[in-house]
Order: structure tokens, then sequence, then C-alpha cells
């Protein structure tokens, strides 16, 4: 027991051992102090040093900062002390570090990281086109590097970092943004302002259609863009074409839309899938220039025959309907023509009853062409042929000789006896 004791005592007159005297450490004496007192002493003053220390970080976005007790430090004045002499000066290492450096420099990358945009271009379906921005390039944080200049910062006199960045340069410019947008083509057609059922339909589909975009390979559907004609939905009754006829049907004028549609995807051009002409000819459209469209059976379609977007504006505008199309030019100029070969008679009947005349017109057959021009080098495509059937005239039978002759007066007759 009693060696047991002396060895206790032993090491904790080791422990608890002063610091020889005039020992000086990082300049502050410590001599007379216990080991354990002088460590504390040591670090009260390292403590109270680095509270008045920042450690700096300036962004592009904002400035980080970080001071005690987020930095800390290690050192060995317990190793120095313990093995120091009389009247000596010793300088201890000091370390300083910053707690959860990669977790901090994380959440400065994520904070400080700027997403590359390429430059682009906004569609608008009112006022200009388009709205052209020229993007930026891409900017992270080089984390190795901001690591690196942490570390040598707190090695230091805690100078300010200025971030170093990793750039990603954008890929293109607004000037092949700009060739991806300009105008292929557009057509205009005329309609009856004053036929306010009519108008409204037009302007509703027209509204429909505008702004639509048709991505690089993809078809456009007419029946599918603008809808169902329903009076649900907003459509009015007016003149449609049925069986060679003009009747009353939800929707009429809708037609004109898609024929004006078709005109300018020819022009811009883009490839058409499905048509549809008219039984009869109409007046807002040259022959074999139409394009009819009905519930889901008749549609109108074309396809986008470029790799990049085709973007659609229509407006109307008093009594007119105009589409654009605007994408990327294959450095072609289209152009279309109609030609009459030939006509077919309206039948002629006559009648007796003034409310039953109609004028009638022949029916036509006509051919629709594309002509393609491209560096001088014309081409004509015969697109196709259509046979518009002719409208009964009715006119009115002219009076027999009988009936044109004037009717004899009858004698009186003798008035009856009182």
């Amino acid at each position: 027991m009693s060696a047991v004791s002396a060895g206790f005592i032993f090491c904790l007159c080791g422990f608890t051992r002063a610091v020889p005297k005039g020992v000086t450490v990082n300049g502050n004496s410590v001599g007379g102090l216990s080991v354990q007192s002088a460590v504390e002493a040591l670090r009260k003053k390292t403590e109270e040093d680095l509270k008045g220390k920042q450690l700096k970080i300036i962004g592009a976005k904002k400035q980080y900062v970080f001071s005690y007790p987020e930095i800390s430090y290690k050192d060995d004045f317990r190793a120095v002390l313990s093995s120091a002499r009389k009247n000596r000066t010793y300088t201890a290492s000091v370390k300083y570090y910053l707690c959860g450096m990669d977790e901090i420099i994380d959440a400065v990358c994520r904070e400080e990281k700027v997403e590359k945009i390429e430059p682009y271009a906004k569609f608008n379906t009112s006022g200009e086109p388009f709205t052209y921005f020229e993007g930026n390039d891409g900017k992270q944080v080089d984390f190795s590097r901001l690591k690196a200049d942490i570390t040598q910062s707190l090695k230091g006199g805690f100078e300010p970092i200025n971030i170093k960045y990793l750039t990603s340069f954008r890929q293109t410019d607004l000037s092949s943004v700009r060739q991806n947008t300009t105008l292929l083509g557009k057509f205009t057609t005329y309609f009856d302002a004053a036929n306010t059922n009519r108008a409204s339909n037009i302007r509703l589909a027209s509204a429909l259609l505008n702004g639509t975009v048709v991505e690089g390979g993809k078809t456009l559907s007419f029946n599918d863009t603008v809808g169902a004609r329903l009076p649900e939905r907003g459509f009015r009754t007016a003149k449609i074409i049925e069986n060679g006829e003009y009747a009353e049907g939800v929707g009429g004028g809708v037609c004109q839309v898609s024929t004006t549609l078709y005109n300018a995807a020819l022009l811009s051009g883009m490839a058409v899938t499905e048509y549809h002409p008219h039984s009869l000819s109409v007046g807002y459209v040259e022959p074999s220039r139409d394009a009819m469209v009905s519930g889901s059976s008749c549609d109108l379609k074309f396809k986008n025959p470029s790799a990049t977007p085709v973007y659609i504006r229509s407006a109307t505008k008093g009594g007119s309907v105009t589409f654009e199309l605007y994408g990327k030019s294959d450095g072609a100029t289209y152009s279309l023509q109609s030609s009459v070969t030939s006509i077919v008679p309206a039948e002629e009947e006559l009648c007796t009853d003034p409310s039953l005349v109609k004028e009638g017109k022949d029916g036509i057959v006509s051919e629709g062409y594309l002509i393609i021009n491209r560096a001088g080098f014309v081409k004509k495509i015969k697109l196709r042929t259509d046979r518009y059937a002719p409208q009964k005239r009715i006119k009115l039978a002219p009076a027999s000789a009988e009936q044109e002759k004037e009717p004899s007066a009858e004698p009186a007759e003798p008035a009856p006896a009182a």
C-alpha cells in the first residue's frame, strides 16, 4: 500500500508541477504556475486574441464572415511547458481552423453558383414577336482553391479571401438565336366583320392558335389545338358548307382560319400531311388553296421538317385574319399558284315562285402548285387537284301569253227583286 500511495503521489506531483521560473511562452510569462494553470492561461489569452480576428471570404454575391467559436485552434502548450527550462523563451504552435470547413465551403459553393444560361428568345403573342436575352456564362466556386486559401489565411494574418471561380462559357451567341426566329412566311384573308357570329368564331379560333409552338419534327393538328367547336366553348352559329349546300352550323367561319393557316404553313416550308377541300369554292381564297375542317373527321395537319421549333402567331384586325410562322429558314422562298383547268356548268331550273330563285354558280376543277426558289433554282410542285361542285341556278319562269293577257270584264248580273 505504501508503494502504491507513493506512486500516486509522484504522478499527481508530476501533473501539478510548476513551470520553471522565468519561462515565457508566445510572449506570455508563465513561470511559477502549474503546468495546468499555465496551459489554461495561454489558451485564455489565445481565445481573447482570436475573438478579435475575423475570416472574411468575399464572393460575387455576398461576403461570408467567420469568427470565434466558428474558428477554433489546436496548440502544443502542454508539450512545450512539460519540457521547459528556467529563464527560457518558447514559441508554441497555435494552428487555427474553420470548424466544419468542408460543409461551409459546400454551402458557399451553392450560394455562389451561377447556372449557365445560353442566349434565348421569349416568344410573345402580341407586340414584338420575340424578346431576346443574352444569357450568361456559368460560374462555380473552385472548391479546392477556396479550401487552400482558407487554410493559408488562418496560418497567416487572417487576410481576406477573394473567391476564385471556374467558368463554363456559353456555347451559342444571340445571332444564332435570331437566325432560329426569323419570319418564315405569313398569309392574310379577309372577312365581313359585320357578320358578327362568323367574325366571332374566326377571332376565337385564331386566338386559340396564337402562341402555338411546333417543336422540330413534330406535327400540328388544327382540331387538337383549337378543340371542339361547341357553344359552351364560345363558338356561335353561322353559315357552313354541308353536303354541297350552305347551312347554319356552330363554328361557321372556322374553316377560314384553317385555310389561312394552311397557306401560311405552305409559304413557310411546312410539310402539310392532311388537308380537305370544301365541296364548294370559297370566296376568301383562290381555288385549290382552301383547307376545310370539320369535327374530328376532317383536320388540317402539318409537320415541322426542321430540327428547331416553329412559332405561330395569329391575329384578327377589323375584317382580316393573319398567320405568321417563325423559325429557322431552310434557305428557300415559297410561293403558291392556283390554276382553274375547267368549268363545270351549273344546272338551271325554272320556277314560278320568286322566293325560290337562286343565283347559283358554275363549279370548277382546279390545281394548286407550290413554287420553291432555292438560290435561283426554281422548282414547281403540283400539290393537289380539286373539283368544286356547281350550285344549281333557279330562275323565275317567264309568264305565258294567256297569263300576260288581261282578263276581260264580265257583264254585271241584275240585282235581285226587292
